[in-house]
């Protein structure tokens, strides 16, 4: 498989992430939904509006997402569009709670945990798909990004739940006592990632994939008692390929001569998380293998 293009800026502002989507050179056209986290009520990190809004409103998109399986203020639709509100994002466009009038499976190939994935109706609705991630640590995935905004992100409520448990029970209120092995909940997000991606292909809808890598805490925007950030932005990773974005992400926390890094690296490598990325190059979802290109 040849190198994957990762393209690259240490600037994180509204200009640069329109610079670094034009940088992808791709022409998405209909109807384009923006998957961000719009943040749990009380967190700080989320992808702030006023950084991501100038390109939602450039592609006339829609911000797209779905409700949580854990307890909180985005559990069912009317509160979460409030949450979305609060957060700044509907001031800049409209946003789509995916699952708010019900749910699809579409299949897993080859997986070993789960025989599809969840995910909401309205995500047939969009002709192209931005998948725009916040890059941070997470305290049950290690870290989140691209493959976990496309696995957790796009699930249903209850495919959130399905993902969480590897296959064992789709009910939320299940959810906590049929927590796998470690490993089996890393492996569930790469195939529901890579179900996500065929659904799409399958379809001729185009997906691309942007991480802003800000606010660096160990703990995830779901958490509405964040964490403040371990270490400095690191920048916007761009590419066509989620694996080698991903594994940007990573290289760079690696790579950082910062002390707070190695908090980070200690929350990825705790709880498995780097092993998604050869899980997922193992799908055929992407490689680890790419070039970084500095816009």
């Amino acid at each position: 498989m040849e190198k994957a293009k990762v393209y690259y800026t240490k600037d994180i502002s509204s200009e640069s992430l329109i610079k670094i989507y034009d940088a992808l050179n791709v022409d998405l056209k209909g109807k384009i939904g923006v998957k961000v986290s719009t943040g749990e009520r009380g967190s700080r990190g989320y992808l702030k509006a006023d950084i991501i809004g100038p390109l939602v409103k450039k592609l006339n998109g829609t911000i797209i997402e779905c409700n949580t399986a854990y307890d909180g203020a985005r559990i069912d639709t009317i509160e979460h569009l409030k949450v979305a509100e609060e957060h700044g994002f509907t001031a800049y466009a409209n946003v789509d709670i995916m699952d708010s009038e019900g749910e699809e499976k579409i299949p897993v190939k080859n997986g070993k945990h789960l025989e599809y994935d969840i995910i909401g109706t309205h995500f047939d609705n969009y002709d192209a798909i931005v998948n725009l991630a916040h890059g941070k640590g997470h305290a049950m995935g290690g870290f989140g990004a691209n493959l976990k905004n496309q696995s957790i992100g796009i699930a249903s409520r209850n495919g959130k739940a399905y993902i969480h448990t590897a296959g064992k029970t789709a009910n939320p209120d299940e959810l906590w006592s049929n927590l796998p092995e470690q490993r089996d909940f890393i492996e569930a997000m790469a195939e529901a990632a890579k179900a996500v991606s065929d659904h799409l292909k399958e379809n001729n809808r185009p997906i691309v994939y942007i991480t802003v890598m800000n606010f660096l805490s160990v703990a995830c925007d779901c958490d509405s008692a964040q964490t403040d950030p371990v270490m400095s932005d690191l920048g916007i990773v761009a590419s066509l390929d989620p694996v080698a974005n991903d594994q940007a992400f990573i290289d760079m926390i690696w790579n950082s001569k910062e002390e707070g890094a190695k908090l980070l690296q200690e929350r990825i490598d705790s709880r498995q998380g780097r092993h998604i990325l050869e899980y997922a190059e193992e799908l055929g979802l992407g490689t680890t293998d790419y070039e970084l290109i500095e816009i």
